[in-house]
């Protein structure tokens, strides 16, 4: 179903895409529209207990997208640096295939938690209290992930 990875030699293992997924600051969400438009969106996430979540507002372009059809891609990059002899550069990245859909309740909670715990770790407090003042208007969004590939050049 799932194309292989053509260098193979650049093949990253599940458990180190893992880690980079963890670590990554942000990824770009791809995702198909019903003009045939492939969308891709930069936003912040989170891989949480096997899936990635992301926060939205209650509308926009990827939940029509996802409404039309809910198979994504999502794609994350680490360090990079260019080697300029070899006209060619270093990097790690990391793309899951994978299906979206919204959820509710405290799985939505769980996902919003742990987004604030990542990027606002210092203000949990105050990111805790965001959650209950504004979680009604906001959307958390998770990707099942189906497929999962890695490659890197070291």
């Amino acid at each position: 179903m799932f194309k292989e990875l053509r260098r193979k030699d650049r093949s990253m293992d599940r458990e180190q895409a893992i880690k980079l997924l963890e670590s990554a600051p942000y990824g770009v969400l791809s995702t198909a529209g019903e003009n045939g438009y492939a969308y891709g969106v930069p936003l912040n996430y989170i891989y949480h207990r096997g899936n990635i979540y992301f926060h939205c507002a209650a509308e926009g372009h990827k939940l029509d997208n996802i409404a039309y059809n809910d198979k994504v891609s999502f794609c994350v990059v680490g360090h990079t640096e260019p080697l300029p002899d070899k006209l060619s550069y270093r990097y790690k990245s990391v793309i899951v295939f994978g299906k979206a859909a919204e959820v509710h309740g405290e799985e939505k909670e769980d996902a919003l938690i742990a987004l604030v715990k990542k990027y606002s770790g210092e203000f949990e407090e105050k990111g805790l209290e965001c959650i209950r003042e504004n979680g009604i208007n906001t959307k958390v969004i998770k990707i099942n992930i189906e497929h999962i590939t890695g490659k890197a050049r070291l």
